[in-house]
């Protein structure tokens, strides 16, 4: 997560925690969730930024999923209908509930 310039975004990276849980979202091509990661080190300056209240945290790959899960099928999910994904698709870094993390999961599995 470097390189990261959204007010929004910085505040969603000081609130990580170690062991929490984060989805990887391809924001620029396909648009799309594709794995499931931790954090293993929570928010700290990030290193490309002369500016120290720019954040980053570090993060460990748990898993790719079995299937991408589009945003156009999580906009067809009534389940996922309140995520940020939808009101704010550019937003980098951004919290959803555990509903909505098994329902995304439960989705790839079911395919």
């Amino acid at each position: 997560m470097r390189g990261v310039r959204s007010p929004l975004a910085r505040k969603n990276l000081s609130l990580m925690k170690t062991g929490d849980i984060a989805l990887f979202y391809h924001s620029q091509t396909q648009k799309a969730i594709v794995g499931v990661m931790e954090v293993t080190k929570e928010s700290y300056p990030d290193p490309t930024s002369l500016d120290p209240k720019w954040l980053t945290c570090d993060f460990r790959p748990l898993k790719s999923l079995p299937h991408p899960v589009t945003l156009s099928e999580i906009r067809k999910n009534e389940k996922l209908k309140n995520i940020t994904l939808i009101r704010q698709p550019k937003l980098s870094v951004m919290r959803i509930s555990g509903d909505e993390l098994k329902q995304i999961i439960t989705d790839t599995s079911e395919k």
